[in-house]
């Protein structure tokens, strides 16, 4: 089945909904978003080939990683987008200057995006869907591309903040936050040089730094949490039922600490574990299983076997089920239950489909 793109004539969202971008800072967009990752992804391949890379610089860029993705996973995701979890305000500084460090702007923005992406996913709204343009072989990569990184530089239109986050506009922490983003963008790039030239005592030791643990690590992780958007919306399993055509991802999964289990998330945005089926890990959701045993997070949303079960697609051995319906969020998220737990055979659904991974996209 091939289906068209997006009813034309009808507009992404209400005016309410969004904002005008001006065609300087779509430019800006382009240049920092799509041309530097790119020439400095260009500029490490022959870099890792003549020189390679040393211990030194791979544990700063490592390090550096994992700030970024968890400052994105946990901070600007799980707790500021959807409330998964609830912190002390250290803690919630924390994550937003650890969210900031992927360079993906500021979290007011992410999240009024990320949150009007939840209210349309898959459907004429959402700002980033791989189906924007139907299912046949060119559209689909056509979308692919508009989901992973087009949409930045081509939306003339942006998600409204005053209309979707309201609720951190009137935060002073964040206000303050978003105004010193651009301090948070520099210091990105000034931790990992300073860390190197400290760690080597040289400036060779500190450029080498900035390079790996710098460009080349903001350029892997926003391809990294991109992938989200683009191939865990198209390609994956789908063992629970949704609305739109969210999967799991494993190799995403492990390169995003968890966001890659992408199909729960739909199903359930506000629970602060996302690979909830046995064998899926999720380091997010570990560590802020840690903060709460700490003290440091209280009122996180834990799965509920019973909603895992009602949403589950029944599939045969070997096999991973896929399906469409009506998605939710919020009740059936119980705080307080351990993560741990994975649901098991006994808690499936009955009379869902079989061995049923839908091929066509969603209704649009």
């Amino acid at each position: 089945m091939t289906i068209s793109a997006f009813p034309p004539g009808q507009p992404e969202s209400g005016r309410a909904e969004t904002v005008a971008v001006t065609a300087g800072r779509r430019t800006v967009y382009l240049v920092v978003l799509v041309v530097l990752p790119v020439l400095t992804l260009a500029a490490a391949v022959p870099a890792a080939w003549g020189w390679g890379i040393g211990p030194r610089d791979a544990v700063i860029a490592v390090v550096m990683y994992l700030i970024s993705i968890f400052g994105i996973a946990i901070g600007y995701h799980r707790h500021f987008t959807h409330r998964a979890f609830k912190c002390r305000r250290p803690l919630r500084i924390a994550l937003m200057l650890a969210g900031g460090m992927a360079l993906e702007g500021p979290v007011t923005l992410w999240t009024a995006e990320h949150r009007r992406h939840h209210k349309y996913a898959d459907r004429a709204g959402d700002p980033h869907s791989p189906w924007r343009y139907g299912d046949s072989g060119l559209a689909l990569l056509r979308g692919m591309a508009h989901a992973h990184i087009g949409w930045f530089y081509t939306a003339r239109s942006r998600s409204s903040r005053q209309r979707w986050v309201p609720d951190l506009m009137a935060d002073p922490d964040v206000r303050r936050f978003d105004a010193a983003y651009p301090a948070v963008a520099a210091l990105s790039f000034l931790l990992p040089a300073a860390a190197g030239g400290l760690w080597s005592m040289s400036w060779t030791g500190m450029w080498t730094a900035l390079f790996w643990g710098g460009l080349v690590r903001y350029a892997v992780v926003h391809h990294v949490t991109w992938s989200v958007n683009s191939i865990a919306h198209t390609f994956g399993d789908r063992p629970f039922r949704t609305r739109d055509r969210s999967s799991n991802v494993r190799w995403v999964a492990f390169l995003t600490l968890g966001e890659g289990w992408h199909n729960w998330h739909h199903v359930d945005p506000a629970c602060a574990r996302h690979g909830v089926l046995r064998g899926q890990l999720d380091p997010s959701a570990r560590l802020i299983r840690w903060f709460e045993r700490a003290g440091w997070a209280y009122g996180v949303r834990w799965p509920d076997p019973a909603r895992l079960a009602a949403r589950r697609v029944e599939a045969g051995p070997g096999t991973s089920g896929a399906g469409a319906g009506p998605s939710g969020a919020g009740p059936g998220t119980s705080a307080g239950r351990d993560p741990g737990r994975p649901a098991r055979g006994g808690e499936r659904a009955r009379g869902g489909e079989r061995d049923g991974v839908r091929r066509a996209p969603p209704r649009v």
